[in-house]
């Protein structure tokens, strides 16, 4: 029995492919410097996970997996180069997974791994058992990834570290194109040179679906018409499929009793189909994800109408307009937007979900080079607020710097933003002054959600 050992495993992208491995009947181990809720759900499924890194950690392991946030130097990939061991990234390893089956890489700045989740539990339940790795918990299944008996492997396409470009996809859906991870794309043309490789690993007959409404991902599509690649273009909006051929398309949106929109979507993927979706998941852009996986449920021949019912009762994914709970009438929901578009989508699925509610936005920026790469757009991004509190940069990977994202607020034309420094004074801040009928929305791809946790146990 094949023995992989991932460093680094409590991570979300490592987690997945851990758990589906085991799943698969390999032996698996992780090692990680915390014990994550992800590292302790794999531990709770029986794999072992070290505490801390140590060469003695990778003892009998055939293979080697790392994360992109470990490097060369690390004891355990030291200790494995030594011992002849293959030590491989996640683009090198999601290949070798994915080359038996249909390959379904969904990948964009925003949505992605709503929009993986929404496919992988559609699929699901129309009965076709796929694999699946998902960036985030399914609240339906709580879990992030699955080895199905079927045919079709879904994957997040993580376009962090060009991980997406070890991928083996016969569809690939893009929901759009933004200047992102400052980090490893210098500039915007820098990721869009990414995503053109991406799309250069469809094979003749594989099939591109994007956001038409998207400017770079209209450009992709362009491009691989262009190569002879088949294109479907997904919109709310109608003028913008008129030069599309292939279309999926949603009219009639309109908000709906359940905190989410009901709409109409046609299609001409294979013959002139028209369904209902009602979803109860928040937001416009939770539409244009639908619409994603409409497309891909149509070039796979399957029911539409089926698709729609499905994707009714879809519930989320875990950070992603996640409601943590309610006390003394103030509702506290963890979002992962870490960018201002994501920011100003999931608040304005909020003003849409609680209308007349004050809403309060805590965000916590994620990583120096993002923030202050996108300074004017983060300042721009919180209209749809009534109170901002913004806390110090969460620095992920990256060195601390000399900055302070209270500059960012000092340039904030929003009436009532404030910077509060650390977490612990952003919770007691928040329970003097959170009253009945608030909506809080912590927005963090770092570790703000204890704010979430800490201000529903205080009230």
């Amino acid at each position: 029995m094949t023995h992989v050992h991932f460093i680094g495993i409590g991570g979300s992208g490592l987690s997945a492919i851990a758990r589906l491995l085991k799943e698969s009947g390999y032996t698996v181990t992780g090692s990680d410097r915390a014990l994550t809720p992800f590292a302790a759900d794999l531990q709770a499924a029986g794999l072992t996970i070290y505490i801390g890194h140590h060469p003695r950690n990778i003892k009998g392991a055939d293979w080697v997996v790392r994360s992109s946030a470990v490097t060369d130097d690390n004891v355990e990939v030291v200790a494995a180069k030594q011992a002849k061991v293959p030590v491989y990234k996640r683009a090198d390893f999601l290949g070798k997974l994915m080359e038996d089956k249909i390959g379904i890489a969904i990948a964009g700045t925003h949505g992605k791994t709503t929009t993986t989740a929404m496919i992988a539990f559609a699929l699901s339940e129309l009965k076709r058992d796929p694999s699946f790795i998902v960036g985030g918990v399914l609240n339906n299944y709580g879990v992030n990834a699955r080895a199905g008996k079927g045919n079709s492997f879904v994957i997040e396409a993580d376009e962090y570290d060009r991980m997406f470009l070890g991928l083996k996809p016969r569809i690939e859906v893009v929901t759009s194109i933004e200047h992102d991870h400052p980090d490893c794309y210098p500039t915007f043309e820098d990721m869009m040179t990414a995503f053109e490789s991406f799309v250069s690993l469809l094979p003749n007959d594989g099939t591109l679906i994007a956001c038409i409404e998207d400017a770079g991902a209209a450009t992709l599509m362009n491009n691989a018409r262009k190569i002879g690649r088949h294109v479907i273009a997904y919109s709310l909006q109608s003028e913008m499929t008129i030069n599309a051929p292939v279309w999926v398309q949603a009219r009639a949106v309109k908000p709906n009793g359940r905190g989410g929109f009901d709409f109409d979507v046609t299609s001409n993927v294979s013959e002139f189909e028209s369904v209902h979706v009602g979803l109860q998941v928040p937001g416009e852009h939770n539409v244009r994800n639908a619409l994603a996986v409409l497309s891909v449920i149509a070039t796979l021949g399957l029911s539409l109408k089926e698709a729609a019912a499905a994707l009714g009762k879809f519930t989320g994914t875990g950070r992603r307009f996640e409601v943590k709970g309610e006390k003394r009438g103030v509702t506290v929901i963890d979002d992962y937007a870490h960018h201002p578009t994501e920011i100003k989508a999931t608040l304005a699925a909020a003003r849409a979900r609680y209308p007349g509610k004050r809403v309060w936005a805590v965000w916590q920026p994620h990583t120096y080079s993002r923030t202050q790469a996108l300074f004017h757009e983060f300042s721009r991004a919180f209209k749809d607020a009534d109170r901002v509190i913004v806390t110090e940069v969460y620095p992920s990977r990256e060195p601390k710097q000399n900055f302070s994202s209270a500059e960012v607020v000092s340039a904030m034309p929003h009436p009532s933003a404030r910077f509060i420094s650390s977490l612990e004074e952003t919770t007691d801040y928040l329970l003097r002054n959170l009253r009945q009928n608030d909506v809080l929305i912590v927005l963090s791809a770092g570790d703000a959600d204890r704010v979430s946790a800490n201000v529903l146990a205080g009230l």
